[in-house]
């Protein structure tokens, strides 16, 4: 028996001991169970709407969809997974810890999906020979494993564009045995602010550690909350090609060595605090240099002109100084848009001239004074001319256009230019916007201007001394999308050829004197969003097609001789045009019937139409309104905003969360108000914001798109308004850019400021003086203030708004709960009977916000001491040390000290009057706008 066993112990040995074969098949199959395990529950955490996992059930699990194996040279039959690659297929869940157990996985690509959760721990090993992890485009959140900084092949590791929050771990850079080339952090960058899906928020500083990584070719990591310096070790990389860090805190000196790395490509800090001066000498191979948005002061050194190679220079939003160097014409791509809040008052030099390869020349919202040079002609390869928001002055060179015929865009807006609209501008035949608003030009439109089919973004003339009428040429500018000519003098009639504008958006005609009747073919414009035709000589019938039947997208205000055809369409404005007598006189009692009685019917029939609604809170409200509004169904809502996602939620209160999107079918964006109907006050809030929009017209104050009153899938009541998109956001925004993740980072220049608070006190007076009866708003604060594209103000938000009555008889109106703290009106607790002083007063206290920068609700504003005290101890002689600092910035001191005496001055004690405690020690709503207006003229003229 002991024979046998001995037997069986060497058959054993002899069979695995000098048998590797048999050995490797097991770990084989037991390592091909390990990749196929962690894959399956990969696929079990994640939601697959393409079906691209759908295969993923045969054995061969190197031939399912994404993957890639290979066969190990030395273990027989066994095959690992090296690369899996899922990239954009919209798959949605979580990243399981299993998927780190895959031994010889290199390259794991999954961006462009909707992933979420954390990064797992698990993919760090130093055994695992992982080299290229993309996870960009997701909603990855959490910190950045630390544990990566095991994998000793990783050369490229892209998190772009999730929601990544904590510090950049600095063990990921841990010297010479780390094989780093691309560290991509940043955060995708879109139009406008940034939403919060596809936003990293790395805080912390830049890690010292990052270099010690001599393999490093390119470092992105823009769009976060870094702060700190940046370290003098990032000199030290020896190849790096590229370096991002726009759009954080960033603070301090640049290190000098930094700008001349031989190496470096691309070197992008912008949108940061940095400070120190313009580097004398860069890189020798250095293409794209943005400085943009700092605090960077002196000179442009002529030096830089030494750069051959650099073809992107952006500098805007900085304090610089002086002239540009005539040795910059050595450069062959220059950019610099908006070169905004810069210090310089010169003329532009005639040296521009010299660059002959020049493609982009954007220098707006600056102090440059004197003629545009005839040298600006020379720039025969120039793509991009934009020299607005200065003083330029003189006349536009005549040649222009002849010696541009690559100009794709031209904006010259709000200088002090004069003579005639170059005709030349003709021969620029590329050219799809022209914008030379706010200007002194004067003469007729030149005809040559209009025959040029190339102009399709925009053409803005508005705001000159025009003259003449429109000529019929414009009809060739068939893909035009926008027409302004308003605040001119021009005069005739509406050429018929307009109608030949197919693919217009925004006529504006305003303010001028043109006269006849309102073209029918207006109505027939089917992109036709907005028609303001105000303030002319216009006569006869108002058309009733087309956009004429939606009252909020149409203004005629101000043209005395037009009537309407039917009983709905601008009731509250114009008369029903009086039918023709057959013969005999007219009796002059039946005519006053006849333009009296449809007025007072119009008027007591809306009243019933507004209070069956309120009595009945029925599925369509104002049914004389209706028809005249853009037809929108609940699904239609649903899918405008992605099914009401949290991602289109822009902000929420307690009656009602306001979303962004967009129609099928339409263009452009729109803002849609949802309201929580199961809140108290809600339904009322809904009902009062109907009431307002629907006797309202202004253009200060927010027009609504349309309406929806229906009932959601569980047959539950659903209200919505839509409303315009507002480009720039709200006043808040601009005010306190910080308490929004410093988005905007620009900040409102005084000019800004003056027009805002223009346009807000119009919006107060038209409501306050001119609607009958007087509507109070009750909640007038920078958040309910927006911004449209060119930074108009319109005043939002009326669902807390009051209209009053002066008929004794009628029931007074108390305020009840509503308001926002720190901009309520003291008398508010007194049960004071609502009144536009109540308005007056959160005026007030918005201007004082506005000039200072500070909140009322701020925590040092306690025992007693105000936004308005603070100020009011302050002024006169000590006003400078309350004021926002930003505005400091916009000149030398000589203006600032003209400025603060001849604007600030004035506007502040406008405030401090606004905000007195008492009622009666406030001024009328009339007064101060007529004063505010006044400043805004005398700071136009300066």
């Amino acid at each position: 028996m002991a024979h046998v066993i001995i037997f069986l112990i060497v058959a054993y040995l002899l069979t695995f001991l000098w048998n590797p074969i048999a050995i490797l098949a097991a770990e084989s199959t037991n390592r091909s169970e390990l990749d196929r395990r962690g894959l399956l529950y990969f696929k079990q955490g994640l939601n697959d709407p393409l079906g691209v996992l759908s295969a993923w059930v045969s054995l061969d699990f190197c031939s399912w969809k994404g993957l890639a194996g290979q066969l190990s040279q030395s273990l027989a039959n066994l095959t690992s997974i090296v690369r899996l690659d899922l990239a954009n297929n919209q798959l949605s869940g979580g990243i399981p810890d299993e998927l780190g157990t895959l031994p010889k996985l290199q390259v794991l690509m999954l961006a462009s999906n909707m992933l979420a959760g954390n990064i797992p721990g698990s993919l760090g090993s130093r055994s695992r020979p992982l080299s290229y992890v993309n996870l960009a485009y997701n909603n990855l959140s959490g910190g950045i494993p630390h544990s990566l900084a095991a994998c000793p092949s990783l050369t490229v590791l892209n998190l772009t564009s999730n929601s990544l929050s904590g510090t950049i771990p600095s063990s990921l850079f841990n010297g010479t045995s780390s094989k780093l080339a691309v560290v991509n952090l940043r955060a995708n960058l879109f139009s406008g602010s940034i939403p919060e899906f596809h936003k990293n928020n790395l805080s912390g500083g830049i890690p010292t550690s990052l270099g010690n990584v001599t393999s490093l070719t390119q470092i992105s990591l823009g769009t976060n909350q870094l702060v700190g310096a940046i370290p003098e070790s990032l000199s030290n990389i020896p190849n790096l090609t590229m370096l991002s860090i726009s759009y954080n805190d960033l603070s301090g000196h640049v290190p000098t060595l930094l700008y001349n790395i031989s190496s470096l490509v691309i070197l992008y800090l912008g949108q940061n605090n940095l400070t120190g001066r313009i580097p004398y000498a860069v890189g020798p191979n250095l293409e794209a240099l943005d400085m943009s948005g700092n605090k960077f002061d002196g000179l442009l050194p002529a030096s830089l002109a030494n750069a051959s190679k650099l073809q992107i220079l952006d500098l805007s939003s900085n304090l610089l100084a002086g002239q540009l160097p005539v040795e910059i014409g050595n450069l062959a791509f220059l950019e610099m848009p908006n070169l905004e809040q810069n210090q310089l008052v010169h003329a532009i030099p005639i040296e521009l001239g010299y660059l002959s390869n020049l493609q982009m020349l954007s220098m707006g919202q600056n102090y440059l004074s004197g003629g545009i040079p005839s040298t600006v002609a020379n720039l025969s390869g120039l793509f991009l001319l934009s020299l607005s928001g200065n003083r330029l002055s003189g006349q536009v060179p005549t040649g222009i256009g002849m010696l541009l015929p690559n100009l794709n865009e031209l904006n010259l807006k709000n200088n002090y230019l004069t003579g005639s609209i170059p005709a030349s501008l003709a021969n620029s035949t590329q050219l799809v916007m022209l914008d030379l608003s706010f200007n002194s030009f004067s003469g007729s439109i030149p005809s040559e201007l209009l025959d040029n089919p190339s102009l399709s973004v925009g053409l803005d003339l508005s705001n000159n001394h025009l003259t003449g009428s429109i000529p019929p040429e414009i009809g060739a500018l068939v893909r035009l999308v926008l027409l302004d000519v308003s605040n001119n003098k021009l005069s005739g009639q509406v050429p018929s050829s307009l109608g030949h504008l197919k693919a217009i958006s925004l006529i504006d005609l305003s303010q001028n004197k043109f006269i006849g009747q309102i073209p029918e073919f207006l109505g027939n414009l089917k992109l036709l969003t907005q028609l303001d035709l105000s303030n002319n000589n216009f006569t006869g019938p108002i058309p009733t097609t087309g956009i004429f039947q939606n009252t909020t997208a149409v203004i005629l205000d101000g043209n005395i001789g037009l009537c309407r055809a039917n009983t709905t369409n601008f009731a509250t404005i114009f008369s029903i045009c009086p039918r023709i007598s057959t013969g005999g006189t007219k009796n002059n009692n039946a005519r006053l019937l006849l333009i009296v009685i449809p007025p007072i019917t119009i008027a007591l029939f809306s009243f019933l139409c507004f209070m069956v609604t309120l009595l009945k809170k029925r599925e369509h409200i104002f049914p004389c309104y209706k028809e005249t509004m853009k037809k929108v169904s609940y699904g239609d809502i649903l899918k405008a905003t992605n099914w009401l996602s949290p991602v289109n939620k822009i902000s929420t209160s307690r009656t009602g969360s306001v979303y962004i999107g967009r129609f099928q079918f339409d263009t452009d964006l729109v803002v849609i108000k949802v309201f929580h109907l199961d809140e108290y006050g809600s339904l009322n809030s809904f009902l009062m914001e109907c009431q307002v929009l629907r006797n309202t017209r202004h253009r200060n104050l927010m027009k609504a798109v349309t309406l929806c009153s229906t009932v959601d899938l569980e047959n539950n009541e659903f209200k919505a308004i839509v409303f315009d998109f507002m480009a720039n956001g709200s006043l808040d925004m601009w005010v306190h850019p910080k308490l929004h993740q410093n988005c905007p980072k620009r900040c409102l220049s005084l000019g800004q400021r003056i027009r805002i608070a223009a346009d807000v006190a119009s919006a107060l007076d038209y409501m306050h003086n001119q609607l009958v009866p007087p509507l109070v708003h009750c909640d007038l604060k920078p958040s309910n203030v927006l911004l449209d594209y060119d930074m108009t103000a319109r005043v939002g938000d009326y669902g807390s708004a009051k209209f009053i009555s002066s008929d004794p008889s009628s029931p007074k109106e108390f305020v009840g709960v509503g308001g926002t703290i720190g901009y309520i009106a003291p008398e508010y607790g007194m049960g004071y009977k609502i009144s536009t002083g109540c308005d007056v007063y959160s005026f007030g206290v918005l201007l004082l916000e506005m000039f200072t920068g500070m909140k009322p609700t701020d925590a040092m504003f306690t025992n007693g001491i105000s936004l308005h005290k603070l100020v009011s101890s302050a002024y006169p002689h000590e006003l400078c040390k309350v004021l926002d600092p930003y505005m400091s910035q916009e000149g030398n001191n000589v203006f600032a000290t003209l400025t603060l005496q001849s604007y600030l001055m004035p506007l502040v004690e406008v405030a401090l009057l606004c905000s007195m405690d008492l009622p009666k020690d406030r001024p009328g709503t009339r007064d101060v706008c007529a004063k505010i207006l006044e400043i805004s003229e005398a700071f136009l003229e300066s």
